[in-house]
Order: C-alpha cells, then sequence, then structure tokens
C-alpha cells in the first residue's frame, strides 16, 4: 500500500483518531504524522456522523469493496481478506443506557499493517479499555495486538454476561425450589438472550479461531497463540450458553408443572366445596319451592331447627370426606 499520510485520515467528528506510537501510547493524528508498520494509525467512526459516512465513501485510502462493509447493515460476525486488507466484523455486549445487552452491537474493522478503521453506531464500551492502556502507555503496540486486545476485551464482556445469565438460572431454580414462580415474561427474556447471544458468539468463535490460524503479514505468532486463547475462551462459554439453554428448558417444564399442580389443587378444592353443600343445595331448593304441604309452615321453630339440621348435615358430609381421605 501506498505512503498514508495524516492529511488523508482527518474526519472532523471521529469518535477517536490516534496515531500508535510503538511503545504502548498514542498520539493524535496530525497533518504531519506518516502511518507506518511501526506506529499504524487508528481511526474509530461513527458511520451514521456527516462527515465519517462522507469520509468512509470518498477516501481514497480505502478500497471501493471495504467502503459499503464498514457503513452497512447488521450482520453475523465474519473476516474477509482483501489484497492487502482484512475486513473484521464482531459482535459486541451492549452496556448502553436504556438497552438490553443483548442487543448486540456491531463494529467492523478494517486492517492493514499500517492503518485501523474501524466503525460502529451505537458506543463500544470494550475500547475503553483499550483507551485507557493506551493513555497510560500499555496498550498495543502495532495492528495485531491491537486487534487481540480488541477481542480479548469482547470476549471479557461477553464473558461477564454468560456469567450474570447463570447467576439468574440460579436464582430461578432457588425460587422455583421455595414454590415460587418468576414474573411473567422474565423466563422468555432469558431465553432469548441465551439463544440470542448463542447465534452471534458462535461464529465470533470461529472468527477469531481463523485468525489465530491464518498467517496474516500484521501479526506475530505470539499473537496468533493469545488470539487461539480467545477464541477457546469464548468456546467455553458456548458450551455455557449451551447448558444454561438445557436448563431454562427444564425451568420451563417445572415451572407449566407447578402451575399445573396449583390449578387442580384449585379445583380439587372447589369441587370438594360443592360436594360438602351439595345436599343443603338440594333441601334448601326442595323447601324453597313455595307449594302448600310443606312440613312444619305453621311452627314457628320450623327455621331454626331447619338450619340446624343443615349444619348438621354438611358436618356430617365433611366427617365423611376426611374418613375417606378426600379432605
Amino acid at each position: 500500500m501506498e505512503v498514508i499520510k495524516g492529511e488523508e485520515l482527518q474526519v472532523s467528528d471521529a469518535v477517536y483518531a490516534y496515531q500508535l506510537d510503538g511503545k504502548g501510547g498514542v498520539q493524535d493524528i496530525d497533518q504531519n504524522c506518516q502511518a507506518s508498520t511501526d506506529k499504524p494509525c487508528w481511526l474509530h467512526l461513527d458511520y451514521s456522523m456527516p462527515d465519517s459516512e462522507k469520509w468512509i465513501n470518498s477516501t481514497p485510502v480505502l478500497p471501493d469493496s471495504v467502503r459499503e462493509a464498514l457503513a452497512g447493515e447488521s450482520i453475523r460476525p465474519k473476516v474477509l481478506r482483501m489484497g492487502d486488507g482484512t475486513l473484521i466484523t464482531l459482535r459486541s455486549i451492549n452496556l448502553n443506557a436504556n438497552a438490553r445487552p443483548d442487543q448486540l452491537v456491531t463494529i467492523r474493522v478494517y486492517l492493514t499493517d499500517k492503518m485501523i478503521i474501524s466503525t460502529r453506531h451505537r458506543k463500544v464500551f470494550s475500547m475503553n479499555e483499550i483507551i485507557n492502556d493506551m493513555q497510560h502507555g500499555t496498550g498495543p503496540t502495532d495492528t495485531g495486538s491491537w486487534l487481540v486486545e480488541m477481542c480479548d476485551a469482547l470476549t471479557d464482556h461477553t464473558s461477564d454476561f454468560i456469567e450474570d445469565l447463570h447467576d439468574k438460572i440460579i436464582d430461578f431454580e432457588d425460587a422455583l425450589l421455595e414454590q415460587q414462580l418468576p414474573e411473567r415474561g422474565e423466563m422468555a427474556l432469558l431465553r432469548k438472550q441465551l439463544i440470542v447471544l448463542r447465534r452471534y458468539m458462535a461464529p465470533q468463535r470461529d472468527v477469531f479461531a481463523r485468525l489465530a490460524s491464518e498467517r496474516f503479514p500484521w501479526m506475530t505468532d505470539d499473537e496468533r497463540r493469545r488470539m487461539q486463547e480467545i477464541a477457546d475462551r469464548l468456546g467455553r462459554g458456548l458450551d455455557d450458553l449451551d447448558g444454561s439453554i438445557a436448563r431454562t428448558g427444564v425451568l420451563s417444564d417445572e415451572i407449566s408443572s407447578l402451575m399445573a399442580d396449583a390449578l387442580n389443587r384449585r379445583t380439587y378444592t372447589m369441587s370438594l366445596l360443592a360436594m360438602v353443600f351439595l345436599p343443603t343445595t338440594f333441601l334448601t331448593g326442595l323447601f324453597g319451592v313455595n307449594l302448600g304441604g310443606i312440613p312444619g309452615s305453621s311452627n314457628h321453630m320450623s327455621f331454626a331447627i331447619f338450619c340446624a339440621l343443615l349444619v348438621v348435615l354438611v358436618g356430617g358430609v365433611a366427617w365423611w370426606m376426611k374418613r375417606s381421605k378426600w379432605l
């Protein structure tokens, strides 16, 4: 690739515009800097911003095949080699305010040995750790180490989220042991988060594995080994996701069983009450026909005696049901 000068990387609304100093630190990109293998430049853009969008569509430092990919619709994680550069699409846990973590943030990166162009729309909090390390002089020194640090930060946040989901499942299991049902929709949301995360993290693990296996000129053997460790760590997280999805299936069955048992108990109780009062209902209906000849109609004590007999009848039926172990 031809020499990339700082004036070609000037974007007024860029989120970050740094040049790595090769020692773990960074400096702002100015008009006089020049991107090199030892000191690559990093532009991080929000592709929805007007100047960033214009720069992506018009800059000569990007191949035409990359322009649409850097500002396109969200897709699953993948890696594509394009001549001297490599296009990588990754997903990050969404830690933005008023957003669910499973609404993953997409980050697209185009890398060469001299230049890193990354784009996103929503904020990627994983980058804060890299920026902090760079500002303290302990960050990545070149393109390969930058990519490794980025993938490591993304995987850390993913692992933390998987651990949070695991803790929620444990809380649900403990609550079910105490016959407490979760709020309506909580289990469905948990299963959705697990499934969505599994869908996107599986290809992301494959992307990490490919980055570790392919001989990119801007990655050293040590960086490839670290990338393979990251892929293995994400793979263990995927195993946890598979186990968690299976556990939520068991929890759903248990919740259905508890709800069915509760409904059966209520139905059984109503049936017993109906059976207890069935004889009294018959008698009250019989004596309430208001026809001539009703026994005791001329005796002022008949109503009290009839009520007493009804109480005795209800007690007798309840005693019989108790003896028959229906109650």
